[in-house]
Order: C-alpha cells, then sequence, then structure tokens
C-alpha cells in the first residue's frame, strides 16, 4: 500500500497477498493428462444457481452459524445449524456445531464428523482443532491415534504436541525440538511444555536454555522469557523487565549468576533499540564483569540495533562481537553490513558459517557467490548461481545475469482444453471454494481451493488456473500456476487486468506500466475488493487519507472514501502516487517502491543514510524493514517479468535496480 509518511502505519501485510515464488525449470512436452480424482467428466462446468429468497436466507444463517462458532456460543450454533438440514456447505455446518463444544464431546461423536466428510479440508481442519484439545489435556492415547489420520501438518502447535507426546512415551526427541524452537512469540502452550519438558529430563543443556532467552528477548516475547527465565532457576520478573522495561532491568546490575548476566545482555539489547550510547556505556563500565563469551554476546546485540537503523557504527560493533554466539536475524544482519561496507571476506565468512536452512535460501546463496566471484573464485560463484538461477524471482533472477543471461519469458505450456477446465470444475471443493467466495469468505475459500488443488498434476494446475481466470479469481490464477516446474504460463503467473484502464493513465504520466503492474501483483493479487487490516483499499490498496490527499492534489473535488471501491479511481489514485514518489526520488523505482509500501519520509531516511553510491541490489538487501525489503525485491522481480512479456525481448533486472545515490536537495513529500 501506499501511506503518507506521517500519520499512518507502515507496511501492513495483505494476508492474501502473498508473495512466495516457485523456482521453475524450463519447457516439457506436455503429458497425457489423467482424470481429476473425484471429478466427473462433464461437457460443460455448471453454472451458479441463480439467487432465490430462501437461499439467501440460508446463506445470512449460515454466516450467523459462523459468527457463533467463532465466539464459542455452542447453544446459538446448535440451534442455527438446525435451521440448515440441506445447506450447500453442509459440512461446515456440521463443522460449526461440533466445535463450540469440542472440548466436552465425546470421542466418538468427533470421528463420527470426521468419517462423514473424509477425505475434506473441513475435516482436517477439525481434526486439527481436536489435536490441539487432546494435546492441552494430554490425552496421548487419542492424540496418537488421530495424528496417524492427519495430513501432514504445518501448524506449530500441533508439531510441538506430537514431540512432547514421544517424549512422554520416553522417545529422545531434543534434535527435532532444536528445529521446532525457533520462534518464541509462537510457542504457545504446546512448544512452550515441550521446553519445560526437555529441560526437566535434561535434553536441553543451560546453554541452550540461555540462547532461547537471548532469542526471546531479541524478538520481544515477554511471555516466553518469563518461562524461559524460571526454567534457569532466575527471577520472570526481571526477564519481564528487561524486554519491556530495559533501563530498570539494567539499573538492578549484571547479576551474579550466568542466568542473571544474560537477562542483563537481554536489557543491553533491549536498551540499545531506543539509545545506543546509553547501551554501549553501560556495556563498556560493566565489561569487566562479563566473561569474554558474555562481552561478546552484549556486542551482538547491540550491533544487532546499530545495525537495523543502519548507524555508521554497526560495523565495528559486529567486529567487537566477533566469536559470540549469534542468532539467525544476528547472522543476517551482519552479513548486510558488511555488504553495505564492501567487505566481501567479511560477507563470505558470514554465509559460511550459517546454519544449512539459512545458508540455503537463495538470497545468501546468491550473495555468497557474488562474495566468491569478489575472491577470484570464480567456477564455486557460478556453481552457487546455477543452484538459484530462474527467471522467476528476485535472486534467481540476478543470479542469471552473472550467468551472463537477462531475463525472459519462457515458452508457454500448450492450452489447457475445455476438457481438462470442466474436469476441475466438478471437484466438491472448487465448488465449496466458489460458494465461499459468493459468501465474501475468502480464507475459507482459499483453504478449500488449496486442498483440491493440493495433488494436482501441472496440466491440471493450469485447468484450475484457467477455471480461477474464468471466475475472476486472479489471486487463485496466479497462486495456482506458480506451482508448476515445467509446464509454464506466464499469461496466467504475471496477468494484466484492467488494461484499457491502465495502460492509458500509465501513458499520461510516463509510468512504466511493468512496474505499475508489478506493484499492484504484490499489493492485492488483483483481488480489487481487497481490504487490509488497517484499512488500505483495491488494488493498489489505498489508505482513505492517502487517497484524499492524492484525490486535492490532482483536482479530483468529489472524492469520498466509497470510490477507493472503484477500479478506475483506485488505479488513477495509486499511479498518480507512484508518480510522485518516483519524482521526489529521482527517478529510481528501488526507492519509490520502498516509499510506496513505507512511507515517503522512511525512504528518504534510508537513502539520507548513504555516503556514496550503492548497488541497487545491496540496498534493498539492505532495507531495514522485512516487509519492505521483501515488497521492494518481490516488486522490482514482478516490473522485469512483466516488462519481458509486454516487450517481449529480454530484460535486465539489474539495470532496473540501478544505482542508489546519496541525497540531495529538499525534503520532498511530506
Amino acid at each position: 500500500m501506499f501511506l503518507l509518511p506521517k500519520n499512518f502505519l507502515a507496511g501492513a501485510v495483505l494476508a492474501l497477498a502473498s508473495s512466495a515464488v516457485l523456482a521453475e525449470a524450463p519447457g516439457a512436452n506436455p503429458p497425457p493428462v489423467p482424470p481429476v480424482p473425484g471429478a466427473a467428466t462433464v461437457p460443460a462446468a455448471p453454472g451458479a444457481a441463480p439467487a432465490t429468497e430462501a437461499s439467501r436466507a440460508e446463506d445470512d444463517t449460515f454466516l450467523l452459524l459462523r459468527e457463533a462458532a467463532r465466539q464459542n456460543d455452542s447453544a446459538r450454533a446448535n440451534a442455527l445449524a438446525s435451521r440448515l438440514p440441506n445447506y450447500v456447505l453442509a459440512s461446515y455446518v456440521d463443522y460449526y456445531r461440533l466445535k463450540p463444544r469440542l472440548r466436552e464431546a465425546s470421542a466418538d461423536e468427533i470421528r463420527a464428523v470426521l468419517q462423514r466428510h473424509q477425505g475434506t479440508a473441513v475435516a482436517e481442519r477439525l481434526r486439527t482443532d481436536w489435536l490441539l484439545e487432546l494435546g492441552r489435556a494430554r490425552d496421548w492415547n487419542n492424540f496418537d491415534q488421530e495424528l496417524v489420520q492427519a495430513a501432514r501438518s504445518d501448524d506449530l502447535q500441533v508439531r510441538c504436541y506430537a514431540l512432547l507426546a514421544r517424549a512422554a512415551h520416553g522417545e529422545r526427541i531434543v534434535h527435532e525440538a532444536r528445529g521446532l524452537l525457533v520462534n518464541p512469540p509462537a510457542y504457545g502452550e504446546a512448544c512452550a511444555a515441550l521446553m519445560a519438558q526437555l529441560a526437566q529430563t535434561g535434553q536441553l543443556s543451560q546453554d541452550e536454555l540461555l540462547a532461547q532467552l537471548r532469542l526471546a528477548g531479541e524478538m520481544g516475547a515477554t511471555g516466553p522469557s518469563r518461562r524461559i527465565a524460571l526454567l534457569l532457576g532466575a527471577s520472570d520478573t526481571r526477564a519481564a523487565q528487561a524486554v519491556d522495561v530495559p533501563a530498570v532491568a539494567m539499573a538492578r546490575g549484571i547479576g551474579t549468576t550466568r542466568a542473571e548476566r544474560e537477562i542483563y545482555l537481554v536489557a543491553l539489547g533491549r536498551m540499545a533499540r531506543t539509545s545506543l550510547k546509553l547501551a554501549t556505556v553501560a556495556l563498556d563500565k560493566n565489561s569487566s564483569k562479563l566473561s569474554s563469551e558474555e562481552r561478546e554476546i552484549g556486542w551482538a546485540n547491540v550491533a544487532l540495533a546499530a545495525s537495523i537503523v543502519l548507524a555508521p557504527e554497526a560495523y565495528d560493533y559486529w567486529r567487537r562481537a566477533e566469536g559470540a554466539p549469534l542468532t539467525n536475524f544476528q547472522r543476517e544482519w551482519k552479513a548486510r553490513i558488511a555488504l553495505r561496507r564492501g567487505d566481501w571476506k567479511q560477507v563470505a565468512a558470514t554465509i559460511d558459517a550459517m546454519p544449512s536452512p539459512l545458508r540455503d535460501e537463495s538470497g545468501w546463496v546468491y550473495w555468497l557467490g557474488r562474495a566468491y566471484a569478489q575472491q577470484g573464485r570464480r567456477e564455486d560463484a557460478e556453481a552457487l548461481y546455477r543452484r538459484i538461477a530462474t527467471p522467476n524471482n528476485f535472486y534467481g533472477q540476478l543470479a542469471l545475469e552473472e550467468l551472463g543471461e537477462l531475463v525472459s519469458t519462457p515458452p508457454s505450456a500448450a492450452p489447457v482444453t475445455p476438457l481438462e477446465v470442466n474436469q476441475v470444475a466438478q471437484l466438491p471443493a472448487v465448488r465449496q471454494a466458489l460458494k465461499f467466495y459468493e459468501l465474501r469468505l475468502r480464507p475459507e475459500g482459499n483453504r478449500e481451493w488449496n486442498w483440491a488443488t493440493r495433488a494436482m498434476s501441472e496440466r491440471q494446475l493450469l485447468a484450475a488456473a484457467e477455471y480461477a481466470r474464468r471466475n475472476d479469481l486472479l489471486d487463485r490464477m496466479v497462486e495456482t500456476s506458480l506451482r508448476t516446474r515445467t509446464e509454464l504460463d506466464f499469461n496466467q503467473r504475471f496477468p494484466a487486468p484492467h488494461n484499457d484502464i491502465l495502460q492509458p493513465t500509465a501513458k499520461n504520466l510516463s509510468l512504466d506500466s511493468a512496474w505499475v503492474y508489478g506493484l499492484i501483483r504484490q499489493e492485492s493479487r488483483f483481488v480489487s475488493e481487497a481490504r487490509s487490516g488497517v484499512g488500505a483499499s483495491g488494488l493498489m490498496q489505498v489508505m482513505p487519507a492517502t487517497g484524499k490527499w492524492v484525490a486535492a492534489k490532482i483536482g479530483l473535488t468529489d472524492f469520498v472514501h466509497s470510490m477507493l471501491s472503484d477500479v478506475r479511481t483506485n488505479i488513477t489514485l495509486g499511479a498518480n502516487y507512484m508518480n510522485m514518489v518516483l519524482e521526489n526520488n529521482g527517478g529510481s523505482q528501488v526507492l519509490a517502491t520502498a516509499a510506496y509500501n513505507a512511507g515517503p519520509a522512511r525512504s528518504r531516511t534510508w537513502r539520507g543514510l548513504l555516503e556514496a553510491p550503492m548497488e541497487g541490489a545491496v540496498f534493498v538487501e539492505t532495507i531495514p524493514f522485512s516487509e519492505t525489503r521483501t515488497y521492494v525485491r518481490n516488486v522490482m522481480s514482478n516490473a522485469t517479468n512483466y516488462a519481458a512479456l509486454f516487450e517481449k525481448r529480454p530484460q535486465s533486472l539489474k539495470a532496473r535496480l540501478g544505482t542508489i545515490t546519496p541525497r540531495t536537495g529538499g525534503a520532498g513529500l511530506p
């Protein structure tokens, strides 16, 4: 979304605008198309039945039922469900009737519902809910039975309960637990109980618990900090103060035990987020009372705080932290600060020291390749580039260019046939998804759509994407088409709707239409009714007050908030604002994109910290806000692909990123 810089929250994440892009290999001949499981072969896809007064009344009752379930009002949910004996979403009627009383329902009753709807998305949702209840109750017998029946769950709580169940059976599970215990704010009861179990049985060492305390403090997770402190035999109150009121915790002194000193170091790192000067003075003052490792941890905490505001002292602070055990977040920022300094030897050493899951992420593979190339290790660098080279994401595109190739549109797969599309249309989960979209319940619709497409072949995915297009579900078209690896259709992945509005608007403003489309694809995935959590609306996610401000600037005197849902108005306001921030940033699409997401003031500040021209890719990599950093990467990658599609010739992402120069002149936009 774009924001005025002063009074608006920056960077709200639009849940439906996921930006993950998969790597694909180019072209292959289409294989024979197997039938979609459970689909009938029919001559045409069914049309939606015309809405009647009775069906609209049932829809209203269903929405009330859903809300009653959300409020855990079992009596009202039961009464409303009784009024929907033949509703089209019958499985969800059963689910919403049962969910408020899941704790007291018998295992037989729950299993009867699961059996009735076996193999559906709602059954898996119910099973996940029940697994969480069984885990909380430590009913491991029923938990184990249901876990075997469940699809592989990505729910962190379920996975922690699964390890806790195995620990209850006497298994040693600490190695697997280490892979889960990496995000303290998300631990909840399940992962907290798992950590306590591992600590009590000696499977987690004191050093590992101290590292968990450090991680919780870094992420501002007060509750987990309290619980970990208690496992270490330290004061949970002091641990909470270290996170929330670090000055108070620091005033208590460094303490005598290892845990107390770790709490002090957490407070030091939190204080550094507010005042680097106070933190460094305190660390220097107490340096003699700390061990060498503790001093290094202290400087690492300070270095992280300095890094995320791009303070010039950050590089030296990391040098003082050499040897400290680092969190993944610290490792990433240590590498980024080395990038900004042009210390490629330090870049390589820092990435090489990352744990393999982090080191294998495409971004760090790319930057390690760049570091190797700077050190004369060209063959090693090219081997890394080849691992990630693809035209479909930011780092893959950069890797292609390092290998001497430009970004081009791959050959398109053979068009899907009407029969292939109609097979998709007959899937029950697809029908349910469309009903949810009709009810404006997009999360439920997406869940059903994803369930329907989870095991499809590539031809079937292309057919599903085409069916989504025909139903004006462009976000589902994009996300579904992105999952193919060899059967590629870039017109599905990079659609250009509303061209009759966007092209003349962009032309009148001398805007690059590929960049505008790249931004819309990131903002809303072309869902025209999209709204963010802070009120941004439409294709270009325009904030109401920002829309009013831009409307006044361009002479749109009759603007009212409701006009943001109009596609033409939304594009007009969004494109004009893009033009304003572009002009304010010297024509740099990188800086303008960052300003659109985080606000002009922040983009101006980040540019103002430059002392010399900086490669565009390095500037993007070191944007302090993780959301804005991801946003800019995706918009610029999208724009490069759109340009390849529109111009029908290879494109350079590096040229589009350009060089970011230090800021000169006035303040620009307010």
